[in-house]
């Protein structure tokens, strides 16, 4: 990440033409200059290492990748990357742990940037009933867990609409992030089997969201999501870890879940 030759300007017009933000706008919203903007873009001026994170605020670059314009830049970066099981995260952890497990008894999850299951309570092991072993095996990546032929796909009734909603999240996480992982992932999942396309329309779901629809036996459980994210986290662990929790988007399936539980 760090082997970087491209220089801190290359960095900053590439990230002001992903936020489709012309010098004028981000000049403005960095209230300097638009010929100082211009100059740090070509070179002709060098950021202080004050600029570059005043920069990245404006442009909401992803922790990981300051460190990357830090180091272009000439600085060291300022981010630390800790394990999650760090002491250093430890209230972090623990506030993770309260969270999923007071979610219960119905299912909430922790994914890393790539998708990649970090937790999960115990609501959400009986939902991954018969899906293939190879993707549950660790690092079990969540978007082939609903999505692959062998995963949950074949018993979400709405597929269609459930697709194209995880589908649009990872295309709006590659235009924020550009992370050539995402890019492959988001290639690989649309080599799966497209379902047929649904006429359902947004009111069809009650006008609020789309839920998912997922078989268990002879019985339809209907969840709406929610996603939480540390949004003062100055961790690159910490900033990449997403909290998918559900809920019952009916009263059956509050019924099966708290029967379930019992």
């Amino acid at each position: 990440m760090l082997g970087t030759t491209r220089s801190v300007g290359d960095h900053l017009r590439d990230w002001r033409q992903r936020r489709r933000m012309s010098q004028l706008d981000l000049a403005s919203e960095a209230e300097i200059s638009t010929r100082h903007l211009s100059f740090l873009e070509t070179g002709r001026a060098q950021p202080s290492r004050e600029m570059v994170l005043h920069l990245a605020d404006q442009l909401s670059i992803p922790l990981r990748e300051r460190n990357v314009i830090l180091v272009a830049a000439g600085f060291a970066p300022v981010f630390p990357q800790r394990a999650l099981d760090d002491p250093a995260l430890a209230a972090a952890r623990r506030a993770v742990d309260v969270i999923l497990a007071g979610h219960e008894p119905c299912p909430a999850l922790v994914v890393d940037n790539r998708w990649n299951l970090v937790a999960a309570n115990r609501a959400v092991a009986p939902l991954l009933d018969g899906v293939a072993a190879e993707l549950r095996a660790p690092p079990s990546n969540v978007m082939r867990l609903a999505l692959h032929p062998a995963g949950l796909a074949p018993r979400i009734a709405n597929l269609a609409e459930w697709r194209r909603h995880l589908l649009e999240r990872l295309r709006r996480q590659i235009d924020l992030t550009a992370d050539p992982a995402l890019i492959d992932l988001l290639a690989e999942l649309k080599t799966y089997p497209t379902p047929p396309a649904s006429d359902r329309r947004p009111e069809d779901f009650g006008g609020v969201a789309v839920p998912m629809q997922l078989m268990m036996g002879e019985t339809m459980l209907s969840f709406y999501s929610t996603t939480t994210v540390f949004g003062t986290a100055v961790d690159i662990t910490l900033s990449e870890l997403t909290l998918e929790t559900f809920f019952p988007a009916d009263a059956a399936t509050a019924e099966a879940l708290r029967t379930a539980a019992a």
